[in-house]
């Protein structure tokens, strides 16, 4: 039998494919809608007298630590006990915890279920991503991260587009029903779901595997495919096991940690935080909605940047150019003199900022560790990054009453370099590799 993971890999793009991005997508796609409902309603929370800046934190901070605690989950349950299982649990939990945000009476109860809320959007995060590695040949890799990551930012926009239409005619509280429903219709659509032949492979459960292969040569492409290339595929069966705690993932591990804190701190410091900063600022509710808005069209259009450039230039280039155009294009926004200028520094800070959440979560992270250990490792570089968001919606608080949003942008861009200078140094190329020898 043709090594597993080779046949895998020597797949020409078809509708299985396809097929597979849009049953994973739809996940991440209300895993980004309701992820980014904070942009819209904590702003209204605050207008309406139901929050306040501290609660709004209280709630964000909820949130990533709901996150946190989806991620341990999501990393361990995995790889112990598969991607698909794991991946169906996480959608029923922030299917129905958001269902509940909207029949809260008050802003305390809302955090609480905020936070069940974030333990199944940590979870989707850690396992889609890494899935669909699992299955893209190693050419397109960095791309189809990158359209997954479109759909999940597209969320982002759709999400302000639609509390701009909805909220002044039915409320925040329909948006949450909105998220709800959403991921359980998903639920039911990704029973179809393949488990990974990968995982499936290194738990000894060869001829689960091997049908799963097979099927999808069958199916999609007549058995009509070149032969497999095995020079450079470890065959998955009789593989040592691998153990997270091998000295040679420090290095992997530190990066890919730094790189998740840096992308927390620029979503929970600049993003969320953006309408309710601009309310602070005098600027009515429903507008600082519509300028947030036209901003957002930045997520989906880094998404696009993502895709045209990670499988040209590579990761390391593409992390480090995003890294220092984001640090700057922020900065240039703090210091904008218009409400025209700012939206559209705004617009491009977005655009890199989720540039480079295209390029490092959906498409770098996953590829530095091996199927054993992938969704383990992954959490953790994720892990580090929720940490840092429980923590930064305070200290966003305390910067901007300080030194107002030049401060909070500067510390963001000072991160954003060192990222760049640390991606440089320590990174690794991973382009148009397989993930066996990576």
């Amino acid at each position: 039998m043709s090594n597993l993971a080779a046949r895998l890999d020597r797949l020409p793009i078809s509708s299985f494919h396809r097929n597979l991005l849009i049953i994973i997508g739809g996940g991440m796609f209300f895993d980004g809608f309701d992820n980014y409902l904070a942009n819209s309603v904590l702003s209204i929370l605050i207008e309406e007298n139901w929050s306040t800046l501290h609660l709004n934190a209280c709630f964000l901070s909820g949130t990533s630590l709901g996150m946190l605690l989806g991620s341990i989950m999501a990393g361990y349950l995995g790889d112990k006990h598969g991607r698909k299982s794991t991946y169906q649990i996480n959608l029923l939990i922030f299917g129905f915890a958001s269902i509940a945000c909207a029949l809260t009476p008050d802003m305390y109860w809302l955090i609480f279920f905020r936070f069940l809320t974030g333990i199944g959007l940590g979870a989707e995060i850690v396992v889609g991503y890494g899935l669909l590695s699992e299955f893209i040949p190693p050419s397109h890799r960095g791309r189809w991260g990158a359209l997954m990551s479109f759909i999940g930012q597209f969320g982002l926009f759709f999400v302000t587009f639609t509390s701009w239409l909805i909220i002044p005619l039915a409320g925040w509280r329909t948006m949450f029903v909105i998220a709800g429903l959403g991921g359980l219709l998903v639920y039911i659509a990704r029973k179809q779901l393949p488990e990974s032949p990968r995982w499936l492979s290194r738990k000894g459960r060869k001829q689960e595997a091997e049908i799963i292969v097979s099927n999808i040569e069958n199916k999609y492409y007549q058995g009509n495919l070149p032969t497999p290339n095995t020079d450079n595929h470890s065959n998955l069966y009789i593989k040592p096991k691998i153990s997270v705690f091998e000295p040679r993932f420090r290095k992997r591990i530190f990066l890919g940690s730094l790189m998740m804190v840096v992308q927390s701190i620029s979503i929970y410091g600049f993003v969320a935080w953006l309408p309710s900063l601009m309310v602070s600022q005098g600027i009515s509710a429903n507008l600082s909605l519509t300028i947030t808005v036209l901003m957002t069209l930045g997520g989906p259009t880094g998404a696009v940047f993502a895709y045209c450039l990670t499988d040209k230039i590579g990761r390391k280039p593409a992390i480090i150019l995003g890294s220092l155009l984001a640090a700057l294009s922020g900065i240039l926004y703090a210091l904008s003199s218009s409400q025209l200028y700012a939206t559209l520094c705004g617009f491009v800070t977005f655009s890199l900022i989720y540039y480079l959440v295209s390029v490092i979560q959906a498409g770098y992270i996953p590829e530095l560790f091996p199927t054993d250990v992938r969704m383990r490792l992954s959490a953790i570089c994720v892990i580090c990054g929720r940490i840092s968001s429980i923590i930064m919606p305070f200290f966003v608080v305390l910067l901007y009453n300080y030194g107002g949003i030049l401060m909070v942008t500067s510390l963001i861009a000072i991160l954003l370099c060192i990222q760049a200078i640390a991606v440089y140094s320590l990174g690794i190329e991973t382009y148009n590799k397989s993930l066996e020898s990576i």
